[in-house]
Parts: C-alpha cells; sequence; structure tokens
C-alpha cells in the first residue's frame, strides 16, 4: 500500500527517538500556553533549544540526556512543563511529569500517542485535557497533537467507554 503521506516508516532515516521540533512550532506551542510572569518553566528534552531558548522568561530549567542531566532524576519545582518527548517512552514521562505537580503539562507528541487511556491517568492524577492541536510536521510520520494538560481542570473532550454495535 503506497503511503499517502509521501513517506513511510521504512524509509525512515532516523532509527532512534530523536527528532528535532521544527523552530515555528516550537514557539507556536509556547504561545498556547497562559502563563503568570512568576512561573517557572521546564522543558525535559531540551536537545536543539528550540523550546528552552523560547521560553517567555528567564526562570526556566532543563533537562538533556545527551548532555548528562536525565529528566529522569529532576527533582526541582516547576510551574509549567512544555516540550516534545520522545515517544517511546511516553507512559514513563507522563508519570515524572506528574510526580513534579507542575500547574502545566503541555508535549507535542504522536498521535498515536494520545489514547484514551493516557488520557483517563492524567484525569486520575489531577490533570485535565484543557487543549489540543492537530498539526503536521513534514518528514514526521503521521499526524502529531500538541496536548495541553492542567492541573484541576475539567478535559475539553468527553470520553465514551461504551462498546457500541451495529444494529443486525
Amino acid at each position: 500500500m503506497q503511503s499517502t503521506t509521501g513517506h513511510s516508516i521504512k524509509k525512515r532515516t532516523k532509527t532512534n527517538d530523536v527528532f528535532l521540533t521544527p523552530l515555528a512550532l516550537a514557539k507556536k506551542h509556547i504561545e498556547m500556553i497562559e502563563y503568570d510572569e512568576s512561573d517557572v518553566w521546564y522543558d525535559p528534552f531540551k536537545n536543539s533549544g528550540n523550546y528552552y531558548n523560547n521560553f517567555p522568561n528567564e526562570n526556566k530549567e532543563w533537562s538533556e540526556i545527551l548532555e548528562d542531566k536525565d529528566f529522569f532524576t529532576f527533582e526541582k519545582d516547576v510551574d509549567i512543563i512544555c516540550s516534545n518527548p520522545p515517544y517511546s517512552m511516553i507512559n514513563k514521562v507522563l508519570e515524572k511529569s506528574i510526580e513534579l505537580q507542575p500547574k502545566i503539562i503541555s508535549y507535542l507528541i504522536g498521535m498515536g500517542n494520545l489514547t484514551t487511556r493516557r488520557i483517563e491517568y492524567m484525569n486520575e492524577n489531577g490533570y485535565g485535557l484543557k487543549k489540543i492541536r492537530m498539526l503536521k510536521v513534514h518528514d514526521w510520520y503521521g499526524m502529531s497533537f500538541i496536548v495541553h494538560f492542567e492541573k484541576d481542570c475539567e478535559n475539553c473532550i468527553e470520553i465514551d467507554r461504551k462498546i457500541y454495535h451495529t444494529d443486525k
């Protein structure tokens, strides 16, 4: 079957989980977030710095495994987490993000990573899905989402767990 997106996973030149966020997209993502001047921003997967370098204030922290600063050992207080995490570790990323207890957790993720179970997990831990933006990045497989979870917030979507069957 021919891909309608012009590429396929088989032709992917990157075998790992490192995909740099286009600068314009990182800026658009940051612009989606309502914040206070005193908020501490955190980019747990800094890499090129397209997020970190464009946070709107100097109250900011970062981690980057390639620079020996591991997100999974980070313990500082932050208000906003905003980044493009490794999709292959999304469950572990969400768990650690919740552990840090920020007001906002906002990630750029692949469409296949936004599951009902993950939204429910965030809800169970006090975070509602406040905003979602669907987008396409050239050379990335499929569509992507910016998901914006906020502490003590209602979901912007409804989840219906009932299984419907076709009429016979």
